[in-house]
């Protein structure tokens, strides 16, 4: 209680945490007590007593350093023995107690420190350092904020006494309470030696005709004037406000006197001359700031009078761009006269004007601008007339280039007469486009579509969304989604048709494989289906077969028939199994597989038929392959199953027979490559379609590459296949993840959860 009251009434920062460390000190059963206080990157150490002994010194560096380090609430460290003891007498060994001190935002203020014997602290001596602290932490953001304020309170003065203008400001009594410097200077008088004077003593400045108290004082009901009043000598231009003032029944009026005799002068010499004026007419100082326009001027610049025009420094609001006037002045500057100088101006409003200047420098003794003097046109409608247009080509012009479809334009014939810049950035020729018609890039197939989409425009009708295959700017086909508009002329004929080509080939490909992968999926489950009902007859059939050929009545030839009966119904059965691997019914077994292993034992088990046929096997693996994540077993039906299909293939040719196994990493895949030489792939986007084969009947079911296609998607990859580019034999491309910490985490828990 005894710290709150001291800190409550304390004025004086030092004293307050001097007394502060020492009664923490006391408290805390401390050798030594000390605060360390903050401001921006200097430090300041406060404490309760300082020792004769110059090694404190480095103790008192080394407290500092780290306390500006410490991040903790309370810290306790040992004094390092090379700082040495901190004061004469004083044991070696030392403890330093280091707690933070944060402002109500948690800010840090400062850390309190202390120096004793004990080198742990208990839950009680926490709980009174912690206090001890908030009392620190207010204390210090009390003396802040009243420092802030004495600062403010410094500057508002120092920029009151800044103003030229004369201000005096009056009680309710009619008494001076406070005058800036310049209005004491103009007196005689230091401002201090007003205070508490009446304002009648103000009447020699200037007089209203007021029978007030004040002299400026003209309707005390107001709680703002402004008014013009006059002495023997000067004409002021008196602002006056009124505000709350300490006590709820005090008013306290302020006076600001401007002194505007020089402008009323120049009112009076050339008011004639400027209202014959039509056009804006104005004078103006080299800082931009008016001394006198005309009423054309004050309605160009759209203010309600010449005086309010003038009332305020106008130049910083009236030029768009500052950088604008400092071109206006060297240019001045460097000539003299200015003629037909064009400039954007910025009315009271904020909308622009656009005017045409011709100005003249007058210039003093020593050849400075003392003044600017000017006529101006607005021609802000003819401007606006051709930014108007100016901005209507760039828009449609900056559409057209910054399109990410390819605009064409054409005559009725159909030649191209312009194409926007995607079109070249699309790899078109200028030579190939222009002038040459458009149907001649589309494939060969689709050209009466174009053609029929073309007339149809022509006759000033649209076409949207046409699709067709067209050649890119690479020589390859893409498909195209093309929409085709009719521009008229004045007559409203048809004389140009605008072509919109978007290539939507990556679409198209991602929209076909969705619907394969759907396709797959459906048929997949349909199988399951049918491969489940279809298993209980057959099981019934080999049964009763099975018993009609161990029956001994049974006659010879009869069995002969209950024997392909037999063979024929095992077969089906395989077939039936081979549906069931299609649809997926064993789960995959997530484990680290070595792919390269998978692939040297796979092209063991068809070595014997490889040598014995003369067909070559090339194999070119990446030694350091990472493994994949996945089921070895079903890997190796993939891989079995497509070199069945390679050797086959190459069996089929009349050449020596070539397989070549390529496996890389591919980012965060795995890619397994095989190729052949043999007959090729006569329909690769069918190819993994279930039942459909390209072999004789009786050699293959259409299964195979359809379960390869379902055990390569369970495992999150993906198979592809197509001709090779010179026609000799086919590849297949198998790609599977790369096994991951994540990948077998989530592996690991899933089985955990079976």
């Amino acid at each position: 209680m005894e710290l709150a009251v001291e800190a409550a009434q304390s004025r004086h920062l030092p004293d307050f945490l001097e007394r502060f460390a020492q009664r923490c000190a006391r408290m805390l059963n401390a050798i030594w007590g000390g605060v360390v206080v903050y401001r921006g990157r200097e430090t300041e150490l406060y404490s309760s007593s300082a020792d004769s002994n110059p090694g404190f010194l480095a103790v008192e560096g080394w407290l500092i350093t780290t306390a500006r380090g410490s991040l903790g609430d309370v810290e306790t460290l040992p004094v390092p023995k090379d700082v040495g003891p901190p004061f004469q007498g004083a044991a070696e060994s030392t403890t330093a107690v280091l707690v933070r001190i944060a402002a109500s935002d948690n800010e840090r203020l400062g850390t309190l420190c202390l120096l004793r014997k004990r080198k742990n602290l208990d839950a009680n001596e926490k709980k009174l350092l912690h206090a001890l602290a908030s009392h620190a932490a207010l204390s210090l953001e009390n003396f802040r904020r009243f420092s802030q304020l004495e600062r403010s309170k410094r500057q508002w003065v120092e920029d009151i006494d800044a103003i030229s203008d004369y201000i005096v400001v009056h009680d309710r009594a009619w008494n001076i309470v406070r005058t800036n410097r310049s209005l004491a200077s103009h007196l005689g008088v230091p401002p201090v030696a007003l205070v508490g004077e009446a304002m009648s003593s103000l009447r020699q400045i200037a007089e209203t005709g007021s029978d007030l108290p004040c002299p400026f004082c003209r309707d005390t009901q107001r709680s703002r004037e402004e008014y013009v009043a006059a002495s023997a000598e000067r004409i002021f231009l008196v602002s006056t406000s009124r505000a709350p003032g300490v006590s709820d029944d005090d008013t306290r009026t302020i006076h600001v006197l401007k002194d505007i005799t020089d402008r009323r002068e120049a009112e009076r010499r050339y008011r004639e001359l400027f209202d014959s004026i039509q056009e804006g007419l104005f004078f103006a100082t080299p800082d931009g700031r008016f001394l006198d326009v005309n009423d054309a001027m004050v309605r160009m610049l759209g203010y309600g009078s010449r005086e309010e025009l003038l009332r305020a420094d106008v130049s910083p609001h009236l030029y768009p761009a500052p950088e604008a006037r400092e071109k206006f002045l060297r240019a001045l500057a460097e000539r003299g006269v200015l003629r037909n100088y064009e400039e954007t101006l910025r009315r009271k409003d904020g909308t622009l004007l656009h005017t045409l200047q011709n100005i003249t420098a007058v210039r003093d003794a020593r050849g400075r601008i003392a003044q600017i003097r000017g006529l101006m046109l607005d021609v802000t409608e003819q401007k606006t007339f051709q930014s108007q247009l100016q901005r209507e080509r760039d828009f449609n012009q900056k559409i057209l280039n910054t399109t990410q479809s390819m605009i064409l334009v054409l005559d009725t014939a159909g030649l191209i007469s312009y194409a926007n810049r995607r079109c070249y950035e699309a790899g078109y020729q200028e030579s190939e486009l222009i002038g040459h018609r458009l149907v001649d890039w589309v494939e060969a197939s689709h050209r009466d579509d174009f053609d029929a989409a073309l007339e149809t425009t022509a006759n000033g009708h649209q076409v949207e969304n046409v699709e067709l295959r067209v050649r890119r700017g690479d020589s390859s086909m893409g498909h195209f989604s093309i929409s085709l508009s009719p521009m008229r002329d004045e007559q409203d004929a048809v004389n140009s048709v605008v072509v919109v080509m978007t290539d939507i080939t990556d679409a198209a490909l991602l929209q076909a494989k969705l619907a394969h992968s759907e396709k797959m999926a459906t048929i997949g489950r349909l199988v399951s289906g049918v491969a489940h009902e279809v298993n209980n007859p057959l099981a019934a059939i080999l049964g009763f077969t099975d018993l009609l050929l161990e029956n001994p009545e049974v006659p010879l030839s009869a069995r002969e028939d209950l024997q392909i009966i037999l063979q024929e119904t095992q077969r089906t059965k395989d077939i039936v199994q081979d549906l069931l691997s299609f649809a997926r019914q064993r789960p995959v077994q997530r484990e680290l597989v070595q792919v390269n292993s998978v692939l040297r034992q796979t092209i063991k088990l068809r070595s014997y038929d490889f040598a014995s046929h003369g067909v070559e096997v090339l194999e070119d693996f990446e030694e350091s392959l990472a493994p994949a994540l996945g089921d070895s077993q079903q890997l190796q039906q993939v891989f079995l199953n497509i070199l069945n299909n390679a050797y086959d293939a190459v069996q089929e040719a009349s050449q020596r027979g070539r397989i070549k196994i390529h496996t890389r990493r591919q980012a965060e895949m795995i890619e397994v490559a095989i190729s052949d030489n043999g007959t090729g792939i006569a329909d690769p986007q069918r190819i993994f379609d279930p039942f459909y084969t390209t072999k004789q009947v009786g050699k293959g079911t259409g299964l195979g590459l359809s379960i390869c296609y379902g055990i390569v998607r369970a495992h999150g990859g993906e198979i592809q296949c197509w001709t090779n580019e010179d026609g000799a034999g086919s590849t297949f491309v198998v790609r599977i993840p790369v096994a991951t910490e994540a990948s077998l985490a989530a592996a690991a828990a899933k089985e955990a959860g079976r």
